[in-house]
């Protein structure tokens, strides 16, 4: 018997969350967490419950505007170093957007890994904004290239992350965010106090927090006092803006 081909694996769109818009104007991708090394295929379950709750919340806030959501469902569960495989499948997911619906914005939001890809993936010229939460980082090493920054130039970048989380270094996405900072004015990062890495204790604030971003980074809307203020203010008063407790209940308001 002749020997099979090893089939070719391939990134995959999931089917977009909630009523799919009759004209797309603009997407988001949700780029969920992964290993740090690993050629095994991510399980079709691997989402999260955050971030099953975070498309959910961003397309709800989305749906009037022609909000298309998908989560990116990645060839293989690591980044698998040089290959940064899941920021690879995040450019083509990108891509694939533009295949499908035309040239419409699209804003990547990463959770822990996924939050590394979508900010390595952010220079894709489809790409107008980044939201990354808890995002796992490497450690800064003189002997090792720095994570790139210049490909967010012309983005808008949200950063959000826990004080007490000790998976993934909050003090290393703030290094990130101050380097970012100094190629991209559009940068701005919120530290949510006392939470870990699951942002459990604030879950309602970063989701309202994400959409609001993500809104008016892809449709131009008015964006919230916080984040007005913290794109603005010079650093590093913009890039460890505190999370209020009770975020979003006026925006709660408006979509009721």
């Amino acid at each position: 018997m002749g020997q099979q081909a090893t089939p070719v694996r391939t990134a995959r769109l999931g089917k977009a969350v909630g009523p799919e818009p009759t004209a797309v104007s603009g997407a988001v991708l949700l780029l969920p967490g992964g290993e740090e090394v690993s050629a095994r295929r991510p399980s079709p379950v691997r989402a999260t419950a955050f971030v099953r709750s975070l498309s959910r919340r961003i397309a709800r806030a989305g749906r009037g505007e022609g909000l298309a959501v998908h989560t990116v469902q990645y060839r293989y569960r690591g980044w698998n170093g040089s290959a940064a495989h899941l920021a690879a499948d995040a450019e083509w997911a990108a891509g694939e957007i533009v295949r499908r619906y035309g040239d419409v914005p699209v804003c990547l939001v990463g959770v822990d890994m996924g939050g590394r890809a979508a900010l390595r993936a952010g220079g894709h010229e489809a790409v107008n904004s980044v939201v990354a939460l808890a995002p796992w980082l490497p450690e800064d090493d003189v002997a090792a290239p720095a994570e790139p920054v210049k490909q967010l130039v012309g983005r808008r970048v949200l950063i959000v992350h826990g004080t007490n989380d000790e998976r993934t270094d909050p003090e290393l996405s703030f290094r990130f965010a101050a380097r970012a900072k100094k190629v991209n004015r559009e940068v701005c990062r919120f530290e949510v106090h006392s939470d870990g890495h699951g942002l459990h204790g604030h879950r309602d604030e970063v989701l309202w927090l994400s959409a609001d971003f993500t809104l008016g980074a892809l449709f131009g809307n008015p964006v919230s006092r916080p984040v007005e203020d913290a794109l603005a203010a010079p650093p590093p008063i913009g890039l460890r803006m505190p999370l209020a407790a009770g975020f979003g209940k006026s925006l709660r308001r408006q979509n009721a």
